[in-house]
């Protein structure tokens, strides 16, 4: 990726994404753009023509702005951290406004934690309000196909079992866990009926709190 990007560019970035998903050809309106983020009009134009300097965005006045593929690169990579940065907040338990707190952790998020975050929502591809999480960049992509292999209990297929490398829950639940047995570094085996089993005894677990609970996939 080319040069370094202010919070507020990535903000830009992001919300000129949104309009690409909702349509790839149409070029974006400045005033349409400031109406989104909240800011003047003037505002967005200065900063619209700063990133086509930039070579991210394609600017033509009086007809709008669409997203140059470097710009589409960016806009694509900040919102899917923060549409994973959602996922996070809602298997964690927190209790305030996901939205504009993914709005923060987002930008913090860097290549090495958003593989991490991949590998630990295993493969979901819509946030908690259903819409859909956008690709990995090639590079991103290609770090996680070399760590596949986590994956939540509810995303084990039959007849595999794994290793317990997470649980997002609370404490309590937690601790309950562990006295039936339940702990980081635990093997657990999902057999062909869906249940869960720790040795030979039954594990048993909601979906709720199977989706929170992340293995590391055994490989024989």
């Amino acid at each position: 990726m080319v040069g370094h990007f202010q919070e507020f560019e990535d903000e830009y970035l992001e919300t000129m994404y949104e309009f690409y998903e909702q349509d790839p050809n149409q070029r974006v309106r400045t005033g349409d753009l400031a109406s989104r983020l909240g800011v003047a009009p003037a505002s967005a134009t200065e900063m619209i023509q700063r990133l086509a300097a930039r070579g991210f965005i394609e600017y033509i006045p009086y007809k709008g702005a669409i997203l140059t593929e470097d710009g589409l690169t960016h806009g694509q990579k900040m919102k899917r951290r923060h549409r994973l940065a959602e996922l996070l907040l809602e298997v964690l338990p927190y209790n305030g406004n996901a939205h504009e707190t993914a709005c923060r952790l987002e930008h913090a998020i860097d290549d090495d934690l958003e593989v991490a975050l991949s590998l630990l929502m295993g493969g979901v591809t819509e946030d908690p309000s259903g819409r859909p999480i956008p690709a990995p960049t090639e590079d991103i992509e290609q770090r996680i196909s070399g760590n596949l292999g986590a994956v939540s209990l509810q995303g084990m297929g039959d007849n595999k079992r794994g290793s317990v490398m997470t649980i997002l829950l609370p404490q309590k639940i937690v601790d309950g866990f562990e006295a039936n047995g339940l702990s980081i570094g635990s093997e657990v085996r999902r057999d062909y009926s869906g249940r869960f089993f720790i040795d030979d005894r039954e594990l048993l677990v909601s979906e709720e709190w199977a989706s929170a609970i992340f293995v590391q996939l055994s490989t024989e």
